[in-house]
């Protein structure tokens, strides 16, 4: 399998979940600028949408979007522990909650990383990324993980897009429970293989 992947994009949720399972995988670069990979091909023959994450599969079928790929590789190893099995409702709560990180947090985030947005439209997406916030603070104080006591695809996701405050001047102290499931997660030693590689920190 290859994953094409960019730095400090949503990619990284799919190549932590592939370490954690240990499945055997190449990774491939992805400039997002110019949309070419690191071997020089353009990247638009492999996924047309243009962006990552794309999963290229060994018998060359390609899979795009975080949250279909990560099911699909902890599906591949349900030992792994990653993901309920398919159908069971603990996999539709599973996916409720792939929902809401997309919908909620990472398309929240979104237009922050628009440098030519007017200050008064920043401050309307903060307010409304920050009531999510306050729903995941109640969430994460209760409990270690999106999902339980357990570390689930779901978090591997999250953790990548909260990632992204330091980009955006947000303190995460405002909601204690977030700093500490960032360190959570980020000490996980696939997570930290998954930084190095990227040369993510």
């Amino acid at each position: 399998m290859k994953l094409y992947y960019a730095p400090y994009t949503c990619s990284l949720s799919p190549h932590i979940v592939l370490r954690e399972l240990g499945l055997p995988f190449e990774l491939v670069k992805v400039d997002n600028k110019t949309k070419q990979t690191a071997d020089g091909r353009d990247f638009r023959t492999v996924n047309p949408k243009g962006y990552v994450a794309a999963l290229e599969l060994d018998d060359g079928q390609v899979l795009t979007e975080g949250p279909a790929i990560v099911q699909y590789l902890a599906d591949l190893k349900p030992e792994g522990g990653l993901a309920p099995a398919a159908g069971s409702w603990e996999r539709v709560r599973l996916q409720e909650w792939l929902n809401f990180v997309t919908s909620e947090i990472h398309a929240g985030s979104a237009p922050l990383f628009n440098a030519a947005l007017p200050e008064d439209a920043k401050a309307f997406f903060r307010e409304k990324l920050f009531k999510r916030f306050d729903f995941l603070q109640d969430t994460l104080t209760r409990q270690d993980y999106l999902t339980g006591a357990a570390f689930s695809v779901v978090d591997a996701y999250l953790f990548t897009v909260l990632g992204w405050c330091k980009f955006f001047a947000i303190d995460l102290g405002r909601w204690p429970a977030l700093p500490a499931y960032v360190k959570r997660v980020g000490s996980r030693p696939a997570v930290q293989a998954a930084l190095r590689a990227e040369a993510v920190q």
